[in-house]
């Protein structure tokens, strides 16, 4: 007998680690594009070869990475057909739409110019492939904005209703999906986090360059591009992410109160918890340090509205699951009998919590019959685990806070000429380099698991979106996937590694070997 518990947990992890290596390569892709294309800009506007040099030498990297990008997003959208059978049916309608739009218009564009980026040096004036970069980098960023509107479609799930004949959601408004407003703030929050990891990663490897003196004029021309481009980057994604803060308070008030562990309906405004050790069998968070008005700013922009906890969410879920067993009933009646008037105005009255309904799927076998230790069960699976959220999002800020230091004293030292005099500090940019990736990581993991218990947010629950897959062919395909990437992650720090140390030499253009520095400054 298949355990649906088990098809649940192993799905969920399949898909999550595909997912987690496909955002190790996807933020560099994103952001050299771009740097790219300022470096190319500066090469046409002032002639100068270095600038091509930059161009030419970060771009491998970024033809490295790209490459890496495609194998394992191809197979993470592959797994809704697999492993997610029933989401793909029920939503399939609107969550395809942006995909499909994003492999005919973003992907080919971007794939399709890539080789005119690295085989067009000789056969396109500089005007020409200027326009070839910036279009593959337009490209990766398209890519990006469509994955990420379906994405915040699942977060908020607008402009779509559920038909009672089909079985299926519907697509009704296609703008209201595409000027989502989860969606749009996710995108660019997402995109410039890619830009901060890209800059760091640039100017990690200019440092090092540094460090040894070697490529000198090469490294403080990176570094500055990258330098400049970051710090615009960092206090984006700050700023931004509050922005993503107030918009989830809005929508997804149990994610908000989950991350910020609010057990109780505060008078408002809410204070913000600094640190804590979440409880959720007792429902407290023990030794809590909170700053008084700060929660409320940020998740409601007033001092008067007050952030709803999760003990208050979990009776009002409480009341949509008993709402959505109606509504089951109902369409169970309907699909028997399409004339039943009787049925049909029951579930016109409850649909919107049809999906609460669907909370009881591991817990009954007759959602509408299911009795009170069922829904108690619902209940409590209606809320994420918060101490992984908890933390997440404070690793996810403290290493923000961190980068922007970083940036800030870069570009500082960068702007006063005492870089390369500035050992520390290039060592530190150098072992920062992972600490984008980490935080990008911690967010997309408080941005899906703060979703829990949900794959559509109050539509569709994860217990009902798999495909009932045997768990030992789910254990077979997770540790393929997880073998087979670990393994191209490998190949792709040893390519960048090779490539980083050979330097722009490997460009053989011999304009920076031997370079040395004699008294702080190039030779």
């Amino acid at each position: 007998m298949i355990s649906l518990d088990d098809v649940v947990s192993l799905s969920r992890i399949q898909f999550g680690a595909t997912a987690m290596f496909h955002f190790l390569f996807v933020p560099l892709t994103l952001g050299l594009s771009w740097i790219l294309v300022i470096a190319e800009s500066a090469y046409v506007m002032t002639g100068k070869v270095i600038y091509q040099d930059i161009t030419r030498f970060w771009g491998k990297l970024f033809g490295i990475n790209f490459v890496m990008g495609v194998t394992t997003g191809i197979t993470l959208e592959f797994q809704f057909g697999t492993n997610w059978a029933y989401y793909s049916h029920y939503v399939g309608d609107i969550f395809g739409t942006p995909l499909a739009v994003e492999g005919l218009m973003a992907f080919f564009l971007e794939s399709t110019l890539v080789g005119l980026f690295f085989f067009g040096w000789d056969k396109l004036s500089r005007g020409q492939h200027l326009l070839v970069t910036a279009l593959v980098a337009l490209g990766s960023n398209l890519s990006a904005l469509w994955i990420l509107i379906a994405n915040g479609w699942m977060q908020n799930p607008v402009g779509a209703e559920f038909n009672p004949v089909t079985m299926r959601m519907e697509l009704v408004d296609i703008a209201a999906v595409l000027f989502n407003p989860v969606a749009q703030v996710k995108f660019v929050h997402t995109v410039a986090a890619g830009y901060v990891a890209a800059s760091l990663f640039v100017m990690g490897v200019s440092s090092w360059y540094l460090l040894r003196r070697m490529e000198v004029r090469f490294a403080l021309r990176s570094f500055a591009i990258a330098s400049g481009f970051g710090l615009a980057a960092i206090l984006s994604v700050i700023i931004l992410g509050d922005e993503s803060g107030y918009r989830s308070g809005e929508v997804q008030k149990v994610k908000l109160a989950a991350i910020e562990a609010e057990w109780e309906t505060e008078p408002a405004p809410a204070a913000f918890t600094l640190f804590g050790w979440p409880d959720q069998g007792d429902e407290v968070t023990h030794a809590a340090v909170k700053i008084p008005y700060l929660m409320g700013i940020i998740a409601t922009r007033s001092l008067d509205e007050q952030v709803t906890g999760l003990k208050d969410l979990k009776a009002q879920h409480e009341v949509r699951i008993r709402s959505g067993m109606q509504a089951f009933d109902a369409l169970e009646a309907l699909r028997a009998d399409g004339s039943n008037a009787a049925a049909q105005a029951t579930f016109e009255r409850h649909r919107a919590d049809l999906g609460y309904g669907l909370l009881l799927t591991p817990y009954a076998a007759e959602i509408g019959k299911a009795d009170e230790g069922a829904i108690a069960r619902a209940v409590a699976d209606s809320i994420p685990q918060v101490a992984p959220l908890f933390w997440s999002f404070r690793l996810m800020v403290g290493i923000g806070v961190v980068l922007l230091l970083l940036f800030g004293a870069a570009f500082l030292q960068l702007c006063r000429g005492k870089l390369v005099q500035s050992p520390r500090l290039l060592r530190a940019l150098f072992w920062s380099i992972p600490l984008p990736w980490i935080a990008i990581e911690a967010g997309w993991f408080v941005a899906e698991f703060g979703r829990q218990p949900w794959t559509i947010s109050d539509v569709l629950p994860v217990s009902a979106s798999v495909s009932l897959l045997q768990p030992g062919q789910l254990w077979f395909s997770l540790i393929a996937i997880f073998f087979i990437y670990s393994s191209l992650l490998v190949v792709e720090l040893f390519l960048l590694r090779h490539v980083i140390r050979k330097g722009p030499a490997s460009l053989q253009t011999g304009r920076y070997q031997g370079e040395v520095l004699q008294n702080g400054s190039p030779v």
